[in-house]
């Protein structure tokens, strides 16, 4: 049954247990949260806070053990895989800290890659548009090992979008880059997101790339723990 509202993602007592009795791990633990078409939201927490595990779930990368994942206001959490692969290829996009370049292929080739995939057609001057915002013109048709760190990652973002998704979800895209070109990839993130019209989840343990979003929240022990009141979309609202 599809929910109609304004909001991208939404959970309902969403949770993700691992093991049993003495050894049981609760990575998240009952988690309502509702993400609204465009926001930008930032998710904070301690090693083990079950941040990824929650961004996973999102992203249609892991099923919970219980509780509902809704995206676009479809329940996701009842989808076979094929489906969810659909959703993923479709409606996701995924930057990761690990930029996951294919190394024979060039920029521009790992950019439409996903599009291959999936046989869509490369919109081409989509894709020029998004190489030129990102600054990576000059570089279209060189190899992943002939660029920075921060031009990788900014590849793997333009991978992200070049698929036209509702939803860009980063774990922790800046972790392997310095504090001034992590700065840089998140002001280029964030402004392509805003340009595409996307929704952007990112966790990060960077005060300064949380400070960015529209919305912080933190997790401990599998469990939201703070979230501005005014910014929390109520029952009575959805």
């Amino acid at each position: 049954m599809k929910q109609h509202s304004d909001n991208i993602l939404k959970t309902e007592d969403l949770c993700k247990f691992y093991g049993a009795g003495e050894n049981l791990v609760k990575a998240v633990d009952h988690i309502n949260l509702q993400i609204r078409q465009g926001e930008f939201v930032s998710i904070v927490g301690k090693s083990g806070s079950g941040k990824s595990t929650l961004l996973h779930m999102l992203g249609a990368l892991d099923n919970p053990t219980s509780g509902k994942v809704f995206l676009d206001g479809e329940d996701i959490s009842t989808f076979k895989e094929d489906a969810l692969s659909k959703i993923r290829r479709r409606k996701i996009g995924f930057i990761f800290q690990a930029y996951n370049l294919i190394p024979s292929l060039n920029l521009r080739e790992n950019i439409v890659l996903p599009l291959g995939l999936d046989g869509k057609p490369v919109d081409e001057s989509f894709i020029k548009d998004i190489i030129n915002t990102l600054g990576l013109t000059e570089k279209a048709k060189s190899l992943p090992n002939t660029l920075s760190g921060g031009q990788q990652q900014r590849c793997a973002i333009a991978r992200a979008i070049a698929a036209k998704p509702s939803i860009i979800l980063a774990d922790e895209p800046t972790g392997n880059l310095d504090t001034k070109t992590g700065d840089e990839v998140m002001a280029l993130l964030k402004a392509s997101a805003k340009k595409y019209g996307q929704t952007l989840v990112v966790i990060t343990h960077n005060e300064e790339i949380a400070q960015m979003a529209d919305r912080t929240i933190m997790l401990a022990d599998g469990r939201i723990v703070s979230t501005p009141e005014s910014e929390v979309v109520s029952d009575e609202e959805i």
